[in-house]
């Protein structure tokens, strides 16, 4: 079940285009996982397979933990949430990137994939969902 963090302090201005929804959303992300006692260990890692969005530690420092971040400025007559994005195809390759990053990070410990999913509806305030374990990588 995902966390639902209806209000963030200090939001910014609703973005006005997708990159800067995707920049705002990655550091809303960041400070939010940071919050939760997670420490960052990479932004925007590239492997063979593609990119990390945030590679983060857990709280224990135990786990390794690849967020994908997924934000979007929803229109009224939109009703596409941005998790929707992530497709199986999407799983896939995100199990694969994770795979990446354990190896390269020679990372010993369990790995785990999470979304991070930020809209914004027009001047509201941006409402964060995190899903942890979102895709679950086979051993």
């Amino acid at each position: 079940m995902p966390r639902l963090i209806p209000r963030l302090r200090r939001a910014p201005a609703p973005p006005t285009s997708p990159a800067e929804a995707w920049h705002q959303g990655e550091r809303l992300a960041r400070q939010h996982l940071r919050r939760a006692g997670m420490k960052c260990v990479a932004r925007n890692m590239h492997v063979a397979p593609g990119e990390a969005d945030l590679v983060f530690a857990s709280k224990d420092r135990k786990t390794l933990i690849i967020v994908e971040v997924k934000a979007r400025v929803l229109a009224p007559d939109n009703p596409r949430k941005p998790e929707d994005a992530i497709t199986a195809k999407k799983r896939t390759k995100l199990i694969a990137v994770a795979r990446a990053v354990a190896r390269q990070r020679k990372w010993p410990g369990p790995v785990r994939i999470d979304v991070v999913a930020i809209e914004w509806r027009e001047s509201d305030q941006p409402t964060l969902r995190h899903y942890e374990r979102a895709v679950t990588l086979a051993s």
